[in-house]
């Protein structure tokens, strides 16, 4: 037999369930976004301002890219190797017959997301280049599935702005996507999540890449997120 504690029955009677049920609805999407996109661990990595992530992980995002878009038949590869220098290596396979190898070796000079202004800027500093369609191509997978760690699944548009500019350097605007995305149309008790994060910067280092974060929300949200994400 149960002890039930005294007075339970008049306090069930007495709770607001139309309030605990708009409370379900209000924070339920923020709660799936989040999980989908944080763990416990990357949170708090986030919240501290480091966040390290492999380069098995974002090759493997990147793998999934490849098959969307107009240059399927074309790309068959593209894999990313960091380096303790800071050098990031980006080598792809192409070609519907005969395989030919692209490989650039770069810095990222910028990796940036604050509100509403999210982009990349590497600059190549060796290079085997391909045509500039296919530069587009690549850099828009790249920068994306560098992000999707921090910010969930971002869709591939086609017209995702890339510039090829001056020395090399390549920039990518991904800005849209992110506003367009689960994450960027959500908020969690009155906070944007595009808002929660911020990202000033990328280095790569041996294995993977560590990103520089910032984490904009109070304390007592921040933990109760950690205390609802998945492990």
């Amino acid at each position: 037999m149960i002890d039930l504690p005294a007075g339970w029955l008049e306090q069930i009677q007495n709770v607001d369930w139309s309030r605990v049920g708009k409370a379900v609805e209000d924070y339920g999407p923020a709660l799936d976004v989040l999980r989908h996109t944080w763990t416990r661990e990357s949170l708090r990595d986030i919240s501290q301002g480091k966040l390290f992530v492999p380069d098995d992980v974002i090759n493997d995002a990147i793998a999934q890219r490849i098959g969307e878009g107009s240059n399927d038949s074309k790309v068959k590869s593209v894999k990313l190797t960091s380096h303790a220098n800071g050098r990031l290596d980006i080598a792809a396979e192409t070609g519907s017959g005969k395989v030919q190898k692209i490989e650039l070796s770069g810095d990222i000079e910028e990796f940036v997301h604050k509100g509403d202004e999210s982009y990349m800027v590497y600059r190549v500093r060796s290079r085997n280049l391909p045509g500039h369609g296919l530069m587009s191509w690549m850099f828009s997978r790249v920068s994306l599935s560098m992000a999707e760690r921090m910010v969930g699944h971002l869709e591939t548009p086609e017209n995702l702005p890339v510039t090829i500019g001056h020395h090399n350097r390549v920039r990518v605007d991904y800005s849209q996507v992110l506003a367009a995305s689960d994450f960027g149309k959500t908020t969690y008790q009155g906070h944007r999540l595009l808002d929660m994060i911020e990202i000033e910067g990328a280095k790569p280092k041996e294995g993977g890449i560590e990103f520089d974060t910032k984490l904009h929300v109070p304390d007592d949200v921040k933990k109760a997120l950690i205390a609802l994400l998945r492990n």
